[in-house]
C-alpha cells in the first residue's frame, strides 16, 4: 500500500505536532494523550495499527500501555516483554528508529498469524528524554512501502515529544508519592500527639481507678473517673479536629496558656513537682508555629511521665539568640533505650521533624545532675527549614 504523498500531509502533520504540544502544555493525562494520538499518527504514516510500550520501573521490561488496531489476543501476549527484546529492544538500545520486515521473532512470541500476514513490516520509534530511553512506540504496516523521509522525521519528533510527556508523567507520579507520604506522616504525627497521648493517660489512670473502687475509696475513685472522662472527651475532640481540619485543635488562648495547662495536667497525673518558668509572658507566634512548639513540649512532658519516674521536673521558656529557647528537664531515670544512638523512637522522630519545620534545633540528652534534658531553640519568625538530614 502506497502512503499518501507528502504534500497534502503538511497541514495535518503540523496539526498533530501542535495538538501534542498543547496536550503537554495543559498537563493532559499520559494514557489519554497516547490513546488520542496513536490513530492520527498511524494514519499519518500509512500504518494499520500502533502500540506504545514504556520501560518498567525496574528497567528490565517494556510494558504495553496503549494500542490501536492490534488484535486483543496479541495484546494479551505482549503485555510485557524483555527490555532488549527484538526490534523494540534494538530501537531502545540504539536510540534510533528501526524499520523491520523480519518479524519471525514477533510471530513466535505473539503466536497466531498476525505478524507476517496482517502485519508485514513494523517501525519502532524510541521515546527519548535527555539521553534516556523511556519507551518505544510501534507502527504496524500491511504493505512494505517505507514512509517518506519527511514523515520519518516527523515520527521521530513525535517520539521525542512523547518521551517528554512520559518523563513529566513520571515526575508527577513521584511528586504524588512524596505528597502522600508527607500527608501520612503529618496524620501520624497529629494522631500521636493528640489521641495517643490522651489514651496513654487513660491507660495509666484506669488501674488507679480500679484500686480506688476495690478499696471503696469513693473520693479517689470519683477523682480518677473525672480525669478519665476528661481525657476521653479530649481525645474525641482531637479526633474530630483531625478529621475535620487534618490537625488537632490549638488552645485559642495561645501557646503560653496551653503550656500552663499541660503543666497542671502533668502535676495531677504524675504527682511529681513541675516548675514552670516563663521569661516571655507576652510570647505570641502564628497558630501553626505555636502548634508545633506545643506538641514538642507536650511530647517531652509525656515522655517524662511515662518513662522517667521523676520526682522533679522543670519547664522553662526563655529568650535566646535570635529567638526562643524552651527547656524540659527532669531528675528521673534518663533516656529510654530506644532513644539512644542506633535506636528508634517514633515520638522523638516526630519531635525532631517538628523542630525542623520551625527552622530550629532540638537537643535531647542526659542532664548533668541526672535525668534528661530536652532543649528546643527556634527563631521568632518563620524561615525556610533545612532539608531533612542536614546537620
Amino acid at each position: 500500500m502506497e502512503p499518501p504523498s507528502a504534500g497534502p500531509r503538511r497541514a495535518p502533520d503540523a496539526g498533530i505536532l501542535a495538538e501534542i504540544t498543547a496536550g503537554l502544555a495543559t498537563g493532559s493525562d499520559l494514557g489519554h494523550l497516547l490513546e488520542r494520538f496513536l490513530d492520527p499518527i498511524a494514519r499519518l504514516a500509512g500504518a494499520q495499527a500502533g502500540a506504545v510500550r514504556i520501560v518498567s520501573d525496574a528497567g528490565d521490561q517494556l510494558q504495553l500501555v496503549a494500542a490501536i488496531g492490534v488484535p486483543a489476543e496479541v495484546c494479551g501476549r505482549e503485555q510485557a516483554v524483555d527490555r532488549h527484546c527484538g526490534h523494540c529492544g534494538t530501537a531502545a538500545d540504539g536510540q534510533a528508529m528501526v524499520w523491520a520486515s523480519d518479524l519471525h521473532g514477533c510471530a513466535e512470541r505473539a503466536g497466531g498469524d498476525y505478524f507476517g500476514l496482517e502485519c508485514q513490516r513494523l517501525l519502532a520509534v524510541p521515546l527519548p528524554h535527555r539521553g534516556r530511553i523511556l519507551g518505544v512506540y510501534n507502527l504496524f504496516f500491511t504493505g512494505t512501502t517505507e514512509p517518506a523521509p519527511e514523515i520519518l522525521a516527523i515520527l521521530k519528533s513525535i517520539g521525542e515529544m512523547l518521551g517528554l510527556a512520559l518523563n513529566n508523567a513520571r515526575l508527577e507520579q513521584d511528586q504524588l508519592r512524596a505528597t502522600l507520604a508527607h500527608e501520612r506522616q503529618m496524620m501520624a504525627a497529629e494522631v500521636h500527639d493528640s489521641l495517643a497521648q490522651s489514651l496513654a493517660f487513660v491507660k495509666m489512670r484506669l488501674p488507679l481507678l480500679q484500686d480506688a473502687m476495690l478499696a471503696r475509696d469513693d473520693a479517689r475513685a470519683l477523682q480518677y473517673w473525672d480525669e478519665v472522662r476528661s481525657a476521653v472527651s479530649q481525645a474525641h475532640s482531637s479526633l474530630r479536629g483531625i478529621l475535620t481540619h487534618f490537625r488537632s485543635p490549638m488552645d485559642p488562648q495561645g501557646l503560653v496558656h496551653a503550656l500552663g495547662a499541660s503543666a497542671d495536667t502533668f502535676r495531677r497525673s504524675t504527682g511529681a513537682e513541675l516548675e514552670f518558668i516563663n521569661e516571655l509572658p507576652g510570647l505570641r507566634l502564628p497558630p501553626e508555629r505555636e502548634a508545633q512548639v506545643f506538641h514538642i513540649v507536650q511530647e517531652a512532658l509525656t515522655n517524662v511521665a511515662r518513662h522517667a519516674a521523676a520526682q522533679h521536673a522543670r519547664l522553662r521558656i526563655a529568650p535566646a539568640k535570635d529567638g526562643v529557647e524552651i527547656l524540659v528537664e527532669d531528675d528521673g531515670a534518663g533516656l529510654p533505650p530506644a532513644a539512644t544512638a542506633g535506636g528508634s523512637h517514633y515520638g522523638l522522630e516526630i519531635m525532631l521533624e517538628r523542630a525542623r519545620r520551625l527552622g530550629g534545633t532540638l537537643e535531647i540528652g542526659p542532664r548533668d545532675s541526672g535525668g534528661t534534658r530536652v532543649r528546643l531553640a527556634f527563631p521568632m519568625h518563620a524561615r525556610e527549614p533545612a532539608p531533612a538530614g542536614t546537620p
